[in-house]
This record gives structure tokens, C-alpha cells and sequence, in this order.
């Protein structure tokens, strides 16, 4: 038998002791005198005392009276008064039910042990009353709560609780009866206006009051915070705040639930919140205020909308662009004197408004949502701009990305276009901070690089400090950032620079190793492809291009005389001729192809293959002593070893011819002094091996 079962057998049984036998309300089995009986069946016992000290239940003879009384009355009397107790038992059978529904202990016991008959027997119990005996507290209680009387009931079950007589807690039973129906009258006036409703919900305020004073006795008189804190009252305004809460949040629509969630839609919704929502939530105030309750009514609508829009403001979904609309709609309820619950264009009647502390709340959260969503496009946005792995793109794009929101943002609030800025600036700086790292493993990659990589960085860097001394015209850099940001671009650059130019020796050394020897070295390929870059990355005017440009001439430069110098000693006469043939042929390329990149400014680079070529293709001894002086004058750190490999090239000079020709070149290179180019310096060229007898002509 379940448990409710047991309860409804156990208030069925005779009320005389038992002699012989003791009986439990377990299944009705009987236990024999001198068993004892389980403890369930004392508890059972023991409720069932209570529960009919509870209903009043057992006077046979008041019965008895009442019923010779009722005959005694005229016939009409007697039918009306049937009609008042039939109407009066329906409604405290109802009661009663939840009241049992309470005692016996949950739904699920009260379904299983059919909570409508057990309440119909409680008010057989209860409806016996007489003039000479009055009313029993608990129907009173009973009647005050049906009747929205609230106030009394809160005396009336106060007086039970502290009566001496509430063994089975009847007190906290009623409490949470009356509380279901005080919750039950608050949804009634959510629900509709009728103004019938308004003694009632009086009554709500009036026993929240109530319960304050309550609590504030209660621990006046020293009793534990424990006991005060789990006293049922105490529950009843968080009670009437959830209930308040779930009645605004349900009338709010929901947002995102369909695929429509672009900027036109949330202007919309952001519209519905503001012409209907918020009104009607006005509407229903007045009877609010009226029963004394406007202040937890206000701040319920306002907690409710703060958090609609807080989770507005977190979606991750919303872009820069619909978070400020959100911002914006916040600033235009604050402007508007934060009377946001007011219909436009009526003068509000009381206090219930989207309070500025609320209105400040969603501004701060929303701010704080922009500025994550402009660290985040900004970022994203710079990396794809500053891609290794893609042509850069015009800096004018780059400006306008940095520039767009900040603009956006000062035609909502001047103050918030200030934040944006300087978020806009500070994620400049952590872009550039991460490049530089990203920089860096790009040169410690295994093998070397592409040239067209090491130029597209140098264009990045470039276009950001374009960028940059744009921002600086445009918003409010501090000298701390121009700083930083400088010395990130100088650092980028001089790496990648020093690097690239590693790259071309590299590359140039490899191609020139058997030039001299082989028809086709790859020499021309690799000129042509550094042409190419070259152009590429002139397009965008950069500053350090010139630079760059005579820089690698001067590798290459530097690279071709140290193979042409090293070529084998006293090469054959078709050797001779077909290495001349390749010089000048490469000297054409060269100089074709720095013009070409480097324009006008080609003219003043050193060309020491151009004075190799002369010295060569000069027959007449005294001319070559001529041609040796603006040599030497260029190129003063040219060696007695350089000219004398030249010479070996040359092939057709005498040894009377070369020996004058040197020591005219010993006569002269010691007297010429100038800051020229040092391009021989550090091409090694081993000394020929000279004759026994030591002259310089061997």
C-alpha cells in the first residue's frame, strides 16, 4: 500500500485503546500483546492524534444538537441556509485539499491517496459549528485567505504558531497556502485590470509590511538568525520578485530565434521594446502602486529588461555596428530623462521608469562589448591587410578600416568614439608586436626564403608607417606610441633588410661559382627574377627602395669581380675571348636592369666592371697606365693582386709591358686618398707565385 494510502487507513481507525492486541495502520496488520510494534506504526499513530486536534474532528453529541437545531428552523430558512454551507464546504474543500497536500507530504502522495476526498472528510470535521462555540482558528484562517484577507490571515496563523498548539506545524502549512494565494491574486492582476483585484493586492502589500515588522521581532526577542532565516514569511517578497520576473520576461519577445537578426531587425525589436513592452508594463503599474507594491514592481522591470539587453549586448553574433545600436537606443532612454516605461508624448505619472543606475549598467556593458568587438575586427582586419602570403593592400583601405568606427562611434557619443580610438591604437600596437614575432620565425624557417616574401615584408612595413603617420594627423597618439611604433618598424625593417640581402649574396655566389666556366650558370635568371621583384615593389614608392636597390647592386657587383677574379690563372686565348664576351654581355644586363629599377639614380652607382673592361680592351701599354689612375682613384682599395689577375684576363701584354704596368701601379695607389666605394676589400685573390729571381714581372 503507498504511503498516502497508509495515512488515509491510519485517519479511518476507531480512537479506543486496544486492550489485547496493538494495531498499525501498516496494511491494518495486528500485532499480539507483548510484540512490539514497528515505529513506523507510532508515528502514524501520533499524526493521526494531530491531525484530529488539526480538523477538530470527533463530538458526536454538537453533531447531534446541530442537527435537532436546523429542524426547529422554518423550511425557506432551512434551504437557504443549505445553499451557504454547501457553497461555503466547496470552498474550504478546496483549501483543505491543499492544505492536506501540504501535511502528507508532496504531489506525488497527495494524487495516490485522492486528496479531494480526504479534504471532503476534513471539512465533515471542520463545518460542525455553533454559536455557543464560535469558529476554529484554521477554518477562520481558511475563510480570510479564500476572502484575499491576507493580513488577518498573517495575524491569525501568528497567533496559532505561537499558541502552544501547532504540533504537526500547522502554521507553516497555512503560511504556504496563504502564500500560493497571494501569488495566485498577483497573476491575476499581471493578467488583466480589474479593479476588484486592488483590496487584495493591498492585502499582498500589506502582509509583505507584515512580514518585515515579523522578522524584525523575531530577532529583536533573540531568537537564532537559523530559525528566523527558514521562517517560511521570509521567502514571500523573493517569491513575489521571481513571479513578477517571469511574467515581464515572458512578454518580452524573443530575439534570434529566427534567421532575421540584421541590423533592420533589431531596430525593430529594439521599436517593440520601446512602444509596447515598456508600456504595457505602465499599464499594469497603477494597481501596483496603489497596493504599495511599485517599488518591487519597477525594480522588476527593470532587472528583467537589463538582462534582455544584456544578453543582446553578449550575443557573439552581433557585429560593431548592431552593438552600438544598442548603445544608441540605451543613450536616447537616458537623454530622455530615463522615463523609457512612459508612453511618447504622456507625462509620467509616477516613479516607474528605466532608472539611470539600470540605463548606466547597459551603457557599461555594452561599451564594453564594443571595445571587445573592435580589438577583435581590428586585429583580424590588420591581419589579413599584412598578410606574408599576400600583395599588401593600399594603405588608404588600411586608414578606413582603423578610422570607420571610431567615426561611427562619434555620431552615437562623442565620449565612446574617444574609447574607440585609443582601442584602435592600442590593437595598432599589439598587431605590430605579434607581426614582429611572426617576422622573425619567418627568418628562422629552414632553407632560404623567397626574395618576393622578404620584399612583400619590407612593403608591409613600409605601408605601416604610412599608416601610422596618417593616424597621427587623424587621432590622438601619444608620444609613447609614436615611439614604440617606430622602433617596431625600424627593427622589422633591418632584420628582414640584413636578411634579403643574405638571400641575394646567396643566391648570386651559388649562380656565379662556375660562370665563367659553364654557358648558362642561372647568372640571368636570377637577375631577371630580382628585376621583376624589384619593379613590383617600386610601385608603391616605399623609402627604403632606393637604398634597398643599390644595396643589392652592390652585392652583386661585389659577388661578380670576387668570381671573375678567382677564375683560373693563364687561361687559354678561347678562354680569354669567351670570358671577355661574357663580361660585357653580363655588364649589359647589370646595367639595364638597374636603370630600369632605379631610373636616373642608377647613374651614380660604382661600376668596376666597366673600368675592368676598359683596362682590357686597352692595347697600347701607356694607355693602360692612363686608364689604371681613374681606377685606382674609384676603387682605392684595389690590390696589387686584383690588377694583376685582371692582367692574366687581358692575356696579350708583354712582360716588360705588365712589369712597367705594375709598378706604376705600386707608384700611384699609396699617394690616392679618398672615402670611395671599398669594393675590393673583401675579395680575396691569391698572389701569384713569383719567380726566383723576385721581379714583379713573373
Amino acid at each position: 500500500m503507498a504511503q498516502a494510502e497508509l495515512w488515509l487507513a491510519w485517519l479511518s481507525l476507531p480512537r479506543k485503546a486496544l486492550t489485547k492486541q496493538k494495531q498499525c495502520a501498516a496494511g491494518g496488520k495486528v500485532f499480539p500483546v507483548g510484540q512490539k510494534a514497528p515505529k513506523s506504526a507510532w508515528i502514524m499513530r501520533k499524526t493521526k492524534h494531530s491531525w484530529e486536534a488539526f480538523v477538530g474532528g470527533g463530538n458526536k453529541k454538537e453533531e447531534k444538537m446541530a442537527g435537532e437545531n436546523a429542524r426547529i428552523l422554518p423550511k425557506a430558512t432551512q434551504e437557504e441556509r443549505k445553499k451557504q454551507e454547501a457553497k461555503r464546504k466547496g470552498k474550504l474543500k478546496t483549501l483543505a485539499g491543499k492544505l492536506l497536500k501540504t501535511v502528507v507530504g508532496g504531489k506525488e502522495m497527495v494524487e495516490k491517496a485522492s486528496a479531494a476526498d480526504a479534504a471532503g472528510n476534513l471539512l465533515k470535521r471542520s463545518s460542525r459549528k455553533g454559536v455557543e462555540r464560535g469558529t476554529p482558528a484554521e477554518e477562520t484562517i481558511c475563510r480570510f485567505i479564500e476572502q484575499g484577507k491576507f493580513l488577518e490571515a498573517c495575524d491569525q496563523i501568528h497567533n496559532l504558531e505561537h499558541s502552544g498548539n501547532d504540533g504537526m506545524g500547522k502554521s507553516e502549512s497555512l503560511y504556504a497556502l496563504l502564500a500560493e494565494r497571494m501569488w495566485t491574486v498577483v497573476g491575476e492582476a499581471l493578467s488583466g485590470s480589474d479593479r476588484m483585484l486592488l483590496e487584495p493586492l493591498q492585502s499582498v502589500g500589506e502582509s509583505l509590511k507584515w512580514e518585515k515588522e515579523k522578522e524584525a521581532e523575531r530577532l529583536g526577542n533573540g531568537l537564532e538568525v537559523e530559525s528566523v532565516s527558514s521562517w517560511s514569511p521570509n521567502f514571500w517578497r523573493k517569491d513575489l520578485e521571481e513571479k513578477l520576473m517571469q511574467y515581464m520576461t515572458a512578454q518580452i519577445p524573443l530575439f534570434g530565434s529566427s534567421t532575421n537578426t540584421d541590423e533592420t531587425a533589431l531596430k525593430q525589436h529594439l521599436s517593440h521594446l520601446e512602444m509596447t513592452f515598456l508600456p504595457s508594463l505602465e499599464d499594469r503599474s497603477d494597481v501596483f502602486k496603489e497596493a504599495g507594491l511599485l517599488v518591487t514592481y519597477a525594480r522588476c522591470c527593470h532587472a528583467s529588461l537589463c538582462s534582455h539587453l544584456a544578453t543582446l549586448a553578449d550575443s557573439n553574433c552581433f557585429s560593431f555596428s548592431q552593438s552600438l545600436l544598442i548603445y544608441e537606443w540605451s543613450i536616447k532612454m537616458y537623454k530622455s530623462g530615463s522615463q523609457a516605461c512612459v508612453r511618447p508624448g504622456h507625462i509620467p505619472r509616477h516613479s516607474l521608469s528605466l532608472g539611470a543606475q539600470c540605463l548606466v549598467w547597459i551603457l557599461l556593458k555594452t561599451e564594453e562589448k564594443l571595445l571587445a568587438i573592435t580589438r577583435k575586427e581590428v586585429g583580424k582586419a590588420l591581419k589579413e591587410a599584412f598578410d606574408i602570403g599576400k600583395p599588401p593592400c593600399a594603405d588608404a583601405a588600411v586608414i578606413e578600416m582603423l578610422t570607420e568606427k571610431t567615426e561611427t562611434a562619434r555620431r552615437v557619443s562623442e565620449s565612446l568614439s574617444e574609447k574607440v580610438e585609443a582601442e584602435c591604437l592600442e590593437e595598432c600596437l599589439r598587431f605590430l608586436e605579434s607581426y614582429e614575432d611572426e617576422v622573425r620565425s619567418f627568418l628562422q624557417l629552414d632553407g632560404c626564403p623567397q626574395i618576393c616574401s622578404s620584399l612583400r615584408i619590407l612593403e608591409n612595413c613600409c605601408l605601416l608607417r604610412t599608416v601610422w603617420h596618417k593616424l597621427t594627423y587623424i587621432y590622438s597618439v601619444s608620444t609613447d606610441q609614436n615611439f614604440k611604433v617606430n622602433g617596431f618598424l625600424h627593427r622589422i625593417e633591418d632584420d628582414i633588410s640584413e636578411h634579403f640581402l643574405e638571400t641575394i649574396s646567396s643566391k648570386v655566389k651559388g649562380a656565379l661559382k662556375d660562370h665563367f666556366k659553364k654557358c648558362d650558370s642561372g647568372f640571368d635568371h636570377i637577375l631577371e627574377s630580382l628585376k621583376q621583384n624589384f619593379l613590383t615593389f617600386g610601385k608603391k614608392k616605399p623609402d627604403i627602395y632606393e637604398a634597398l636597390i643599390k644595396a643589392a647592386n652592390a652585392i652583386i657587383i661585389t659577388e661578380y669581380m670576387q668570381a671573375l677574379l678567382t677564375t683560373p690563372r693563364k687561361p687559354s686565348a678561347t678562354q680569354r675571348r669567351r670570358i671577355v664576351n661574357k663580361i660585357e654581355e653580363d655588364h649589359r644586363m647589370m646595367q639595364t636592369i638597374f636603370k630600369e629599377c632605379l631610373g636616373p639614380a642608377a647613374g651614380s652607382l660604382k661600376d668596376p666592371i666597366k673600368a675592368v673592361l676598359e683596362l682590357i680592351r686597352t692595347s697600347d701599354p701607356e694607355g693602360m697606365k692612363i686608364a689604371l689612375l681613374p681606377i685606382l682613384k674609384e676603387f682605392p682599395d684595389l690590390r696589387r693582386e686584383h690588377l694583376s689577375a685582371v692582367l692574366d684576363i687581358k692575356g696579350s701584354l708583354s712582360r716588360e709591358d705588365r712589369a712597367a704596368l705594375l709598378r706604376a701601379f705600386h707608384d700611384n695607389c699609396g699617394e690616392l686618398e679618398t672615402e670611395a666605394n671599398l669594393l675590393f676589400a673583401d675579395i680575396e685573390v691569391k698572389p701569384r707565385k713569383y719567380g726566383l729571381c723576385g721581379c714583379l714581372c713573373c
